[in-house]
Formats: structure tokens, C-alpha cells, sequence
């Protein structure tokens, strides 16, 4: 009977699939942002699997969207932790959700603005009054 491991990515593997620098690849592993250590080679070499690959993703993403580096750490390690943290894990992930919604909120309020505001240089400019866009404050 044969058995078969699974396969390993280098970290420049990693950084090509993720879009991650090798530098920040480190920096997560040093913060603590995988659910288990980073396994290494003979050679000491970083070396990755799949699974890490799609946490990194998940990871990316919580980072990306605004989750602050100690929060996504207490995630990972609810996660690490196991059964019994199903609960906690999911109210992280619903504060954050929370938060992500308001920020949407807000953007789109910004684009109404800005959209307002082009609409109104639009204007101006084939009226050819643009030097009077101003001339009243912000037309908000």
C-alpha cells in the first residue's frame, strides 16, 4: 500500500497563486495569521499546502476588507482551538460583517456625491458656465 502526501507549495509558488509577496507570506506566518505552523523542508524551507493556500484567501480578503491584524489572529486561533469555538468564531465574523456593511454604506453614500458633483461639472461645462461651478459653494 502506497500512500501519498500532499502536495507542497514553496513560498514562491504561494506568492505567485496568491498575489502575496514572499516578505508578506513571512510577516503572516510571524503574526500568527495561520492556523498551524508553516511546515519547512529538509532544507528549512517553507513549504505550503492547498489547504493554507485557500486559508490564505480567506485571509486576504478579512485583511483587505478592513478586519484589524489582532482580530483576525483571535479567529485563527478559535479556529486552531477546534470544536467548542463555533460560536465565538461566528460572532467575529458577524462584528466584522457588521462593520464591512457600514463601510459599504458609507461609500455609496460618497459615490451619490460624487456622482452629484460630476453631474453638476457636466453641466456647467456644455452650458459653458463651468467658471461658475463654485461661484455658489459646493452644489453638494
Amino acid at each position: 500500500m502506497t500512500t501519498t502526501s500532499p502536495t507542497t507549495l514553496s513560498i514562491g509558488e504561494v506568492s505567485a497563486l496568491t498575489g502575496l509577496s514572499a516578505h508578506t507570506l513571512r510577516f503572516y506566518e510571524q503574526e500568527g495569521l495561520f492556523v498551524a505552523p508553516v511546515r519547512r523542508t529538509a532544507g528549512g524551507r517553507r513549504c505550503y499546502t492547498q489547504e493554507e493556500v485557500e486559508w490564505l484567501r480567506v485571509g486576504v480578503k478579512l485583511r483587505s476588507s478592513g478586519m484589524p491584524l489582532p482580530e483576525i489572529r483571535r479567529y485563527v486561533q478559535l479556529v486552531g482551538e477546534g470544536a467548542g469555538t463555533e460560536a465565538e468564531r461566528l460572532e467575529v465574523l458577524r462584528r466584522h460583517e457588521e462593520r464591512v456593511r457600514q463601510q459599504v454604506a458609507d461609500l455609496q453614500e460618497a459615490l451619490r456625491v460624487i456622482h452629484t458633483k460630476v453631474e453638476v461639472y457636466a453641466r456647467h461645462l456644455a452650458a459653458g458656465t463651468a467658471d461658475r461651478v463654485w461661484s455658489d459653494g459646493p452644489a453638494c
